[in-house]
This record gives C-alpha cells, structure tokens and sequence, in this order.
C-alpha cells in the first residue's frame, strides 16, 4: 500500500483556517469529506474513491479542521457548526457556487448539517457510514474516540473499522499510528470527544424535521457488519430524507469504500452523475 500523497494536494484558506486538500480531475465538483478515526486524513479516507471519480468530476477532498495537514488554529472549536462553516468556507474560497456531497461516518454528519443551512450549494448527497442521527454510543466508536497512541491500539482499532482481516496489515497499523503522533494531532482527536461520548454522538445530530425537508437526491451506503456507525443510523436516514435511497454491503465494516471500493465507486459515480 502507497503512503505517498498523490499528486494535487494543496491548501486554501477555507473560513479563516488554513485548509490542506486533495483535488483530482474536471467537471462537475464533489466534495468528499472523511471521517473522524485517529490519524485519519483525506488521502488515508479516500485513496481509493478520488481516481474513480476525477474521471468524470472534479474532485476535492478537504482534511476537516483537527485532522492532517489542516492548520488547528488556538482556540478553535471542535464542532458541527465550525466544520460545517469550514466545508462552506471551502466552497466559497474556489468560487464553488453548488457541488455534491459525500460524507464518510463524521463527515456524513457535516454534510447533512450543510445541507440543511445551505441546501442552495449542494446538489447531490452521499452518506456512508453516516453518523448525524441519534443512535445508542458503540462500542466501537467508544474505542475510536477514545484512542490512545500505540501500535497496538491502532491495531485492534483497525480491526474494528475493517470486516475483512486481510484489510489490516502491520504497514496500515503502522502509517495511521505515525499519522495519530504527528505534533498536534493527539491533542486536538483528544478535545473534539470527551467522555461521556455519547455527548459526541448527540453533538453530531441534526434534528429529523430539518432532514424530513431536505430536497436532495440521496444516497445511503452502509456496511452491515459496521461495529463503530450501526447500521440503523442509515435506515433512519433512508427514512427520514425524502428523496433517499439505501444500498447496504454484505461482509463491510465501516470502511465500505475500501472493502468493496470498485462497486463502491462504481455506485457512487452512478448516482452522482445521474
């Protein structure tokens, strides 16, 4: 597995925060915006998903403010509202007036929250793994939110993300793990979910009558063996969002787009171009 960065990554200054992102092909736009794991990144999120979609989109895929190379200025505030301020504020530095959305677990929850403010700047919606709704804390996510740095902890994490064994490999558990010490990135992962954590799940709610008014296309994507997301959170989206649609994955963890990355991405650059 590559650990290098591919070529495009950049920064821009997205709502006063300097934004590292990764940006791939032409055409319509698609924001892409990862999850919340420790040591987690854009690239490290969605290396697998920016090749296939920059065939036909222009593709860019933010590190969240807290996360990779995103600047963490003093005094800012981990929450919904500032993450959600940083994907408008990204828009708005390109000059992005509309773009389709797809959000990974966390990132699933900062896009609905944009969607719901600002319906006018997104076109289409992809959740996976999508947190944004209430649900029961999990184990899983308990133990995401609540990681220490070491190898180890890094490992049974991954196995806990991953249906599939073969997925975590030592060289995996090692680049994340190295990703979660860089200078700065412990101490803000640490901030943004304290105990009690169900906190932290409730934080990334947006009330379902915002969602019952949402007037996007939507796609749903779940992994039904998700240990950190359960897979009732999508079915509530499914129910709740109008215009929503649900694809769920047999033998998929949380990591869906990169379990089943060529039907995910063969599912993905579907709908969006449809």
């Amino acid at each position: 597995m590559s650990t290098e960065m591919p070529p495009g990554d950049n920064s821009i200054v997205a709502n006063g925060i300097r934004t590292n992102y990764l940006e791939a092909g032409s055409g319509p736009p698609v924001v892409l915006i990862h999850g919340s794991g420790p040591g987690v990144t854009a690239y490290a999120n969605w290396r697998l998903t920016i090749p296939a979609l920059a065939e036909r989109f222009r593709v860019l895929a933010p590190d969240m403010v807290g996360f990779g190379g995103t600047e963490r200025p003093p005094g800012v505030v981990y929450d919904l509202k500032t993450w959600a301020d940083q994907v408008v504020g990204f828009l708005d530095a390109h000059g992005i007036e509309r773009a389709s959305l797809v959000g990974n677990s966390f990132g699933g929850a900062i896009a609905l929250r944009v969607a719901t403010q600002h319906p006018e700047r997104v076109g289409r919606l992809a959740l996976m793994g999508s947190a944004g709704v209430s649900f029961p804390l999990t184990d899983g996510l308990d133990a995401a939110w609540g990681y220490q740095p070491s190898i180890e902890n890094m490992r049974r994490l991954l196995d806990i993300f991953a249906y599939s064994r073969e997925l975590v490999t030592d060289e995996l558990a090692e680049v994340r793990y190295r990703a979660s010490i860089e200078p700065g990135i412990q101490e803000a992962f640490s901030a943004m979910f304290p105990e009690p954590r169900q906190n932290g799940v409730d934080a990334l709610v947006t009330p379902e009558e915002d969602l019952a008014r949402l007037p996007h296309e939507t796609l749903v994507i779940h992994g039904r063996e998700d240990r950190v997301v359960p897979l009732s959170s999508s079915i509530r989206l499914m129910e709740v969002i109008p215009k929503a649609q649900l694809h769920v994955f047999g033998r998929s963890g949380h990591w869906t787009q990169i379990e089943w990355a060529e039907k995910f991405n063969q599912l993905l650059n579907d709908f969006l171009a449809t």
